[in-house]
């Protein structure tokens, strides 16, 4: 083929190739059809040459890209290349497709997959799904379509957002278990799949390798290697020309497997690859681009290997280390060297690197694995360039889609590990290497979860070899010298954790790979056998041990506090402890012992190197800490297996004494370091010394860092002698010199104010060390059970917190991950689940677990929760709620101390651990500190006698049984060793009585002046031969001791002169004051002292008396549960009951101590301290009843302000503040202001205003008329149309009213503000309108941060902070007046009118004073603007001649009208409670009222207009013929009723008479019966009509006529038959009709219904301007009950018993004459319009109330639906998409493209939507925001979890249903305008979301 294609270039062309241009394109097809033939027959040679030269040409179509990157000035070249590449895929498509279409040939192809494996690809931010149930690799993903096509019910799934990238496992066995499949890849289908038939795919195996070659070329010429790093930009450029290229292979690997198999054979043949890209033949353009790819591999540090020179390589000469073998050219910045980062050190360091350097060669297997590449295929190349490139996505992307071919997967495999240490260096050197990284890891965690395949290339291709080898590479190039313990000669280095690869977590995606490889059992196998590797690895962990060194500052704080440490811990935790973790993970057989022994093997082998080089002899350098252990933790990790699980002997595994003494001292230093930072000692170092001491206790990290410490320091207890350790411990924590006997010593290390803390750390830390069992023989699931409890101790949990909290296994393969099944067990089993409830102030509380009674009864564990607490408050806390469940359940009163709680039993290989109780050192401690407490001296607390109580307790629960020969003991060789105490059994020793001690004492003590006694000291003392040092000092000079004799007996003599002497700083003798000595006489046992203790704690002589004495029971069955919960007195009695029932001796002796009754003998210092508490105690008497006297005062002050803030808990006992019912004397309304705090009334002068909020809302617009709840639409099908909501009718009806009358009389026809009415809102509070001012003047210089703008004139109220942004004046007026207005007084109904009439037409009915400028009327005025600016100018101006006053005529009752209905529907939408509910307690109707009838006045109506005359006279018929011109009024049976009566009484003088509003109510109310009759004859049919008209016809002229429906219905339908409403009802007549029968109670009802609106309005009306209160009643008799309270029904009617509606009408004018009259003006409409005049009279008034959309069950429907979803504004798919909750638009937000204005998205809907106001739920995040104007807040969410927990930002993925309670509460602040009120996070949003 070579020959063919080198002849056909060269040699004579075939003809065809030469048609002109045009011609070869039309006739692609053609030739493509001509060629496929030519190949079909069996001699294809011509045609596969013809093939080639037309593809030479086609695919190399002169290389414009060249041109375009060699000549950068070649700029006209741009539009070239485009086309030509365009042209060359026509022609491929079209070759492949062998002449027919291509569309076709997809189609042909896709019918041949045998699509077993789903293989879906996708990039970052992708929505995936996992289930742990189903899955074999914890890396497991499904794309949702294959999830929600299988069946994972009850399944432990979630969703996630991938942050790499990943692919679908659909339907491969190997990552996930059968079961999970989806329907489509359950079938395994290959088998009925026909064969593919040769022809089809026999073009693209001809032409694809051409095509790849091609795109080999163009990425070889456009990288052009410049000097340095190759600019970005330029890279970039390349991949946007070959988009189109790479596109067209992933469309082909999408036709399935068919064409997958060939695109494999082409990319993975040998033959191929070596013909095509050789560079040898003529052919210039390949030789030269051969040429750049070896450039390429050059500069990358890489070689191309000639044959020779791989050989030159492999066996470098004897003795030279590989990588001192440079034996290639050009290989310039090869990693292999350390020299260049050497040479910057000083010279000393030049060993360093050598050393480093041998020890690097002997463990790496060959230079190869580095620095040699060879390609020998296309997929080789393709990754190379794809690597050069810095993967590309759409590579990436190409190179998995043809993952399910399992051919390509091994051979992909093998071709990502061979480059693997190129992806290091170029990872290493890119600049955006988190995207780097992301895209390596999306790749390899499909390579590398899969079992079989990694077991297979670690075989093969030597995968652990190359990856440990990477790393180790990788780690080397940031290494410094260590700093820990010897600084000028240490060895050791560590990795710089200030650099780029740790701080940014560079080598994540490598460590990621082998934490991954080591889960597959074959593999960690391969790895635990392996030696090399095995001292490689520890060789790599040694980078990190000692790493992030912390020195302490002494002197000032430093300067920059750095930040290195996160790196420090990440780094630990990934590099070291996960992939130990995952090697743990397979040691849990017997069988494996092997292993268990390999690791520590080596493992001890690198902790000698370490100690060496750091040259580590025995003490500790001081005043530095390093949290960085790996090689100590993995140490103890592996010793905690081999015994818990392999059942290996311990001691096989351990080292000498020597080396476990060396092992215990950097544990012990960061134990103590921990101390010594809680102790504030380190606080010069900046915060972040905190913040370490935090992340290793933390729970993520504590499983890897503190608990191995610890147990690692339990084994060394437990296998050296305990005396030293105990000494040792001390010593660390500097707390020696403090245990003395005397009351003063000077302590050269600590200073005094850090002893106490450092000495209750020591002892802290001393209890844990012996009671936790974490290691020592607990069973995983008590361990799980420990920690559960101790976190629910602390605080309830919710349950993702507890799965954060605990800590879990950080290798996903363990087994107990939270969530499985023994997590939740053991939750159900400690826990109980505490639902989320909801408190009255809206705050939304979650679903908690709280620990069970008897879990805080008897397993609440102090120790556990000390070990396990981040921050010290939360012991605090723990013991708080302890102490609160004691006193509820009435287990103990007072504060108890914590419990002493029974160990799980040790396993046997640590019961020398128990040693440390027993020991004379520690027996020491505990007596003198005992002695201390009792004496009172400083620095000693209650939580040190805890401990120390503990550790006795501790000790008399293990004791040796040494009971026996206790006695021979006495006189035992250990006699000389220390006289203290006989023996080292607690037991024995507690009783032991100890008369003289003698000590050191500054001059100045007490203790010197005292006549020390004779000789008598000496048997004391008898041992101490050097007197001159103090007790404990002995204890270290005992410590010193027995070090040396260990070290003598474990190394030979030469190497004790090496050691240099220890540090003396303990026994400097000129260092501290004259010390005397002295000899104190004691005279006390451990036994003696615990009683007097308990004598001084219980504050009584002689209080301990022996419990066994009056019960002997007590001894046979000790558990008491009297003595498990208590104080130190408890604890005292509890261990003394243990010591008697130990010993009879100490029985005796007990009971001896406590018939001498001694009174302890206090030194002097007690009667001073007592005189001190005494005085104490009278001046805290003094102080509480100064205290008493202020609170009185202050409770008196407050009164007034609970009175008016606390009525939410108390709706009916107090009343509103604004309708003070005063007595009778008090004329005027008085106010308290809550600024100065004075009270009187309001005046025009001083006026005094209500606290109010406005806004402008659109709650009223939403109700509608049909009970059927929206729905969110969840699918395309569903919409919401806006049609039959309350605003849109309104609209619609004013609209129509405005196209056919006069526009003045249109806008008093009907109210506004159903959208964008203001509502206003009071808290009660009044305040001064001047104080007021003042107020906000301070509130404008405050520079504090407000939740709200000043400047918009908001403020919160002083008193009780609520929100607020205007003051209402209160108008000035007398409450007497009211008394009178409301007399009924005996005129009749037609004086009434003529009275409303005259009252109406007088402008200056105010007080004389309002035409003069009072601040009273300025402040009015001020207000009404500030209404008027509350809403838009789009729902304030309606006219059509804009500015026109009718316009704020009708803007002002209307806002009236909005805050009655507003307040109707808080009461529920009917007035049926009655009372003055919680809506209309804060209300300030009142005053609202008189401020918007003061401006309604300024707009006096012609009285021609007004429609009181028509409502109230009839008019002469001849005033209708004039106006024909212009447009008519609106007849008044088309008037709102509401809108009338609401305009009659503000045209009324304020305040208004009872008799007056009774009077218009009644006028009304016969307009709107009329009304309801007009709309129900339109209702029915014509045969019902003709029925009606004749039976009311005939009753007509009886006496109550007027007021009998049937009469009024049969005149209007008569009179309405004069005009041309009833006719036309052709094709409408089915719209209109309703089907049913109309009976005479359904049109009874049909009437009230009608009417009970306007009542309703009319009684809350009534009710705010009169304080009358509402009746309350049935719903079926509101309409009575109204009728009556307001004054339409005469009393004696409630008796008939069938209530008929019509008896409420009183009639101002005979009723037929006035109803002929309002039928004549719709007649004359009708005679025109006669479908309008039917629309405009069937009124609909029956609103229900508003409701929010209602939402699915699950939320998984609406997050499908709508996160793909695409935006109907700019048709992208949104990045944060969020849903209306009010009417279900989808907008974008935050969103750029959908800006207008300045203004985005989701801001502009609020103020279309709701006037301003916005409730949104972010798909993405399940939150729900509020906009309110120009601040928002996160309100929370309405979707929970299965344990009541929101998901925010969906992180946990969880299934989460709808909380209906939350969602009633949302939608009740919504609908009350509560936002304000009760979300307290308010921020602006600047018009940004």
């Amino acid at each position: 083929m070579a020959a063919a294609a080198a002849a056909a270039v060269g040699g004579p062309q075939p003809p065809q190739p030469e048609l002109p241009a045009a011609g070869l394109a039309l006739d692609k097809a053609a030739t493509a059809a001509h060629l496929k033939a030519a190949l079909s027959r069996p001699d294809n040679r011509a045609g596969a040459e013809e093939l080639q030269a037309l593809l030479e040409r086609v695919l190399s179509a002169e290389r414009p890209l060249a041109a375009a990157a060699d000549g950068e000035e070649a700029g006209g070249g741009g539009g070239g290349p485009g086309a030509a590449e365009e042209e060359a895929l026509e022609w491929c498509k079209c070759l492949l497709a062998g002449g027919g279409g291509y569309e076709e040939f997809c189609a042909a192809v896709r019918a041949y997959d045998p699509a077993a494996l789903c293989g879906l690809v996708w990039t970052a931010n992708f929505v995936a799904y996992r289930c742990r149930t189903c899955g074999i690799s914890p890396c497991m993903s499904l794309c949702a379509e294959c999830f929600h096509q299988g069946d994972h019910t009850g399944h432990d799934f979630n969703m996630f957002r991938s942050q790499a990238g990943g692919a679908c496992d659909c339907g491969d066995s190997n990552v996930m278990r059968e079961s999970g499949f989806c329907r489509r890849h359950q079938i395994k289908s290959s088998s009925n799949i026909p064969c593919v038939p040769k022809d089809l795919l026999m073009m693209s195996e001809f032409v694809l390798p051409r095509f790849i070659f091609c795109l080999i070329q163009y990425l070889r010429e456009g990288y052009n290697e410049p000097a340095d790093v190759p600019s970005e930009k330029d890279l970039s450029k390349v991949l946007q020309l070959l988009e189109p290229q790479i596109s067209f292979l992933e469309d082909l690997t999408k036709m399935g497997g068919a064409m997958r198999s060939v695109l494999t054979q082409v990319l993975t043949n040998q033959q191929n690859y070596k013909d095509l890209t050789s560079g040898l033949g003529e052919n210039t353009c390949a030789k030269k681009s051969h040429e750049k790819y070896l450039i390429a591999l050059k500069s990358s540090g890489l070689t191309y290997p000639e044959d020779k020179l791989v050989y030159g390589i492999q066996e470098p000469s004897a003795g030279t280390s590989t990588l001192a073998v440079q034996g290639f050219a050009g290989a310039t910045g090869t990693l292999g060297q350390l020299d260049s980062s050497d040479e910057e050190d000083q010279d000393g360091s030049q060993g360093l690197g050598k050393r480093k350097r041998v020890k690097l060669s002997s463990s790496t297997k060959d230079q190869s694995i580095m620095d040699v590449l060879k390609h020998k295929s296309f997929l080789e190349e393709l990754l190379f360039w794809t690597i050069k490139y810095e993967f590309p996505q759409k590579m990436v992307t190409f190179l998995l889609n043809m993952l399910p071919d399992q051919e390509y997967k091994v051979a992909f495999t093998k071709t990502f590990v061979q480059h693997y240490a190129f992806i290091m260096k170029t990872l290493k050197k890119s600049h955006e290497s988190d995207t780097m990284s992301n895209r390596i890891v999306h790749i390899s965690v499909q390579l590398f979860s899969n079992e079989e395949l990694a077991r297979q290339v670690t075989e093969e291709c030597q995968l652990l070899d190359i990856m440990v080898t990477v790393l180790l590479y990788m780690m080397e190039s940031c290494l410094i010298k260590s700093e820990l313990q010897d600084e000028e000669n240490s060895l050791h280095v560590v990795v710089n954790c200030g650099e780029a690869l740790l701080k940014n977590n560079t080598y994540w995606p490598l460590v990621s790979d082998f934490i991954n490889i080591l889960s597959h059992q074959s593999v960690a196998k391969k790895f635990l056998e392996d030696h090399g590797l095995l001292v490689t690895w520890m060789n790599f962990v040694s980078f990190f041990q000692g790493m992030n060194l912390n020195k302490r500052e002494l002197n000032e704080h430093v300067e920059f506090e750095s930040q290195t440490y996160y790196a420090a811990f990440a780094a630990e935790l990934e590099a070291c402890a996960q992939p130990m973790w995952g090697l743990l993970s397979h040691c849990k057989v017997r069988e494996t012992q092997e292993y268990t022994r390999n690791v520590v093997r080596y493992c001890l082998e690198a902790l000698q190197d370490w100690f060496d080089a750091i040259n580590f002899v025995d003490e500790p350098a001081p005043n530095q800490v390093t949290f960085h252990l790996p090689l100590h933790r993995y140490y103890a990790m592996f010793l905690s297996k081999a015994v818990k699980c392999q059942e290996l002997d311990l001691d096989s595994v351990l080292p000498d004494q020597e080396m476990l003494m060396k092992l215990m001292i950097h544990p012990l230093q960061i134990q103590a370091s921990l101390a010594e930072i809680h102790s504030n000692m380190w606080v010069r170092n900046g915060l972040q010394i905190k913040g370490q001491a935090m992340t290793y206790v933390q729970s993520h990290f504590c499983n890897s860092m503190i608990d191995p410490d610890i147990y690692l320091l339990q084994v060394c207890a437990s296998r050296l002698d305990p005396d030293y350790f105990i000494s040792s411990v001390f010593e660390r924590f500097k707390v020696v010199d403090l245990l003395t006997m005397a009351s003063q010593h000077q302590n050269t290390v600590l200073d005094a104010e850090h002893e106490r803390s450092m000495l209750e750390g020591a002892l802290t830390f001393l209890v844990i060390l012996l009671s936790l069992r974490l290691h020592l023989g607990m069973s995983d699931d008590e361990i799980l059970r420990a920690e559960m409890v101790a976190q629910l101790c602390m605080n309830d949990r919710t349950h993702s917190s507890l799965i954060h909290h605990i800590p879990e296994n950080p290798n996903p393969k363990s087994g107990i991950i939270p969530g499985s099944y023994s997590f939740e067990s053991v939750l159900s089993a400690v826990a109980d689940f505490k639902a989320p409830v909801f408190e009255p102030g809206g705050s939304m509380q979650q679903g908690m677990y709280t620990p069970k009674a008897e879990v805080w009864d008897q397993e609440f564990d102090p120790v556990m929760v000390i070990l396990r607490t981040v921050y010290r408050r939360d012991v605090q806390s723990a013991m708080d709620r302890y102490t609160a469940f004691l006193k509820q359940n009435g287990k103990f009163p007072g504060n108890p101390w914590p419990p002493y709680k029974k160990r799980t039993p040790l396993h046997p290989s640590y019961k020398g651990l128990m040693r440390l109780l027993h020991c004379k050192t520690l027996h020491i401690v505990l007596f003198t500190l005992l002695y201390k407490i009792l004496m009172d001296h400083q620095n000693l607390s209650e939580h040190v006698l805890c401990m120390v109580l503990y550790l006795i307790e501790l000790g008399l629960e293990n004791s040796a049984d040494e009971e026996a020969d206790e006695e021979a003991s006495v006189c035992g060789p250990e006699r000389c060793h220390d006289s203290w105490f006989p023996g080292s059994n607690l037991v024995a020793n507690m009783r032991h009585f100890i008369n003289y001690v003698r000590v050191r004492v500054p001059e100045t003590a007490p203790e010197v002046k005292r006549d020390s006694p004779a000789s008598t000291s000496s048997d004391s003392l008898g041992s101490l031969q050097n007197s001159g040092t103090a007790q404990v000092f002995s204890l270290v000079a005992e410590r010193r001791k027995k070090f040396q004799e260990i070290i003598n007996r474990s190394s030979n003599e030469a190497n004790q002169v090496v050691r240099p002497k220890t540090s003396s700083k303990w026994s400097a003798p000129g260092s501290a004051p004259q010390l005397t000595t002295a000899i104190l006489e004691i005279k006390e046992s451990i036994l003696s002292l615990l009683i007097k203790l308990h004598h001084k704690l219980s504050g009584k002589q002689n209080s301990y008396y022996p419990p066994w004495l009056d019960d002997i029971e007590i001894l046979i069955q000790p558990e008491i549960p009297k003595y498990s919960h208590g104080d130190g007195i408890t604890a005292v009695e509890r261990i003394l009951l243990k010591a008697a029932l130990q010993s009879r001796m100490n029985k005796r002796i007990i009971e001896e101590i406590c018939r001498k009754v001694t009174p302890p003998v206090p030194p002097r210092k007690v009667t001073a301290a007592e005189k001190k508490t005494l005085d104490k105690e009278e001046r805290r008497q003094k102080a509480r009843e100064r205290q008493q006297k202020l609170l009185a005062e202050f409770a008196s002050r407050q009164k007034s302000f609970m009175e008016t803030a606390m009525d939410v808990d108390s709706p009916e006992n107090d009343i509103p503040m604004e309708i003070t019912t005063a007595e009778p004397q008090v004329s005027e309304a008085v106010y308290d202001c809550v600024i100065c705090g004075q009270s009187g009334p309001s005046s025009e002068d001083r006026p005094t205003g209500l606290v109010v909020l406005l806004q402008a809302s659109s709650v009223l617009g939403q109700c509608r008329d049909n009970t059927e709840p929206k729905k969110l639409p969840i699918t395309e099908e569903e919409q919401i149309y806006p049609w039959d909501t309350c605003a849109a009718v309104h609209d619609v009806r004013l609209s129509l009213l405005q196209r056919y009358f006069k526009d003045s009389s249109c806008l008093l026809a009907v109210s506004i503000g159903w959208e964008g009415g203001v509502y206003v809102q009071t808290c009660g509070h009044t305040l001064h309108i001047d104080c007021h001012k003042s107020y906000m003047e301070s509130l404008r210089n405050d520079q504090v941060l407000q939740g709200f703008s000043v400047d918009k004139g908001e403020f919160t109220c002083p008193l009780c902070r609520q929100f607020a942004n205007s003051v209402l004046p209160c108008y000035p007026g007398s409450n007497m007046e009211n008394n009178l207005w409301q007399r009924p007084s005996n005129k009749s109904l037609q004086d009434l009118i003529k009275e409303v009439e005259e009252l109406q037409g007088r402008p200056g009915a105010f007080p004389v004073s309002f035409s003069s400028e009072t601040n009273l009327s300025k402040e009015m005025e001020s207000v009404m603007k500030d209404i008027k600016n509350t809403t838009q100018k789009k729902y304030r101006d309606y006219s059509k001649t804009p500015g026109s006053p009718d316009n704020d005529f009708l803007f002002m009752y209307s806002v009236a009208r909005t805050n009655l209905e507003l307040e109707l529907i808080h009461r529920g939408g009917n007035l049926c409670s009655g009372g003055a509910s919680t809506a209309g307690k804060r209300s300030c109707l009142n005053q609202l009222f008189h401020v918007l009838a003061l401006h309604m006045r300024l707009y006096s109506i012609d009285s021609d207009f007004n429609p009181w005359r028509k409502l109230t006279q009839l008019e002469e018929m001849n005033s209708q013929l004039g106006n024909e011109e212009q447009q008519p009024e609106v007849p008044i049976l088309y008037h709102d009723v509401t809108s009338l009566l609401l305009i009659q009484i503000l045209m009324m003088p304020q305040p208004l008479r009872k008799d007056h509003f009774t009077c218009i109510v009644k006028v009304l109310f016969a307009l709107l019966y009329t009304q309801a009759l007009v709309a129900l004859s339109v209702k029915c049919n014509e045969e019902d009509r003709s029925a009606w008209k004749h039976t009311g016809a005939l009753k007509k002229n009886t006496c109550d006529a007027e007021k009998s429906y049937k009469v009024l219905l049969s005149f209007v339908i008569s009179e309405l038959s004069k005009g041309k409403l009833y006719h036309e009802e052709g094709a409408q007549e089915c719209a209109m009709v309703s089907p049913i029968a109309w009976s005479s109670e359904s049109m009874e009802k049909y009437l009230q219904d009608f009417c009970l609106p306007f009542l309703r309005i009319t009684s809350l009306l009534q009710h705010h301007l009169f304080g009358e209160d509402l009746p309350s009643c049935q719903e079926e008799e509101e309409f009575s009950v109204l009728s009556s309270c307001l004054g339409l029904l005469p009393t004696f009617y409630q008796t008939e018993h069938p209530f008929i509606s019509a008896s409420c009408l009183d009639w101002p004018v005979p009723a037929f004459d006035i109803i002929a009259q309002w039928c004549s003006e719709i007649n004359s409409f009708t005679e025109r319009h006669a479908e309008q005049g039917k629309a405009l009279l069937i009124q609909e008034s029956r609103w229900k109330l508003p409701h929010l959309l209602q939402l699915p069950e699950n939320y998984n429907t609406i997050f499908q639906y709508y996160h793909r979803k695409t935006c109907s504004v700019c048709t992208k798919v949104p990045k944060d998409p969020a849903v209306c909750l009010v009417c279900g638009t989808f907008v974008c937000l935050k969103g750029l493209c959908c800006k207008q204005q300045s203004y985005c998205e989701c801001v502009l809907h609020s103020q279309n939507c709701g006037a301003g106001t916005g409730i949104f739920l972010l798909v993405n995040a399940s939150v729900i925001i509020i906009i309110r104007g120009h601040r928002f807040c996160l309100w929370g969410s309405v979707y929970l979890d299965a344990h009541g927990e929101e998901d925010r930002d969906l992180r946990r993925g969880k299934p989460l249903y709808i909380c209906k309670e939350r969602y009633k509460v949302l939608e009740q602040q919504w609908i009350s305008h509560t936002f304000d009120h009760i979300n307290k996070r308010w921020g602006p949003h600047y018009n940004g979301l």
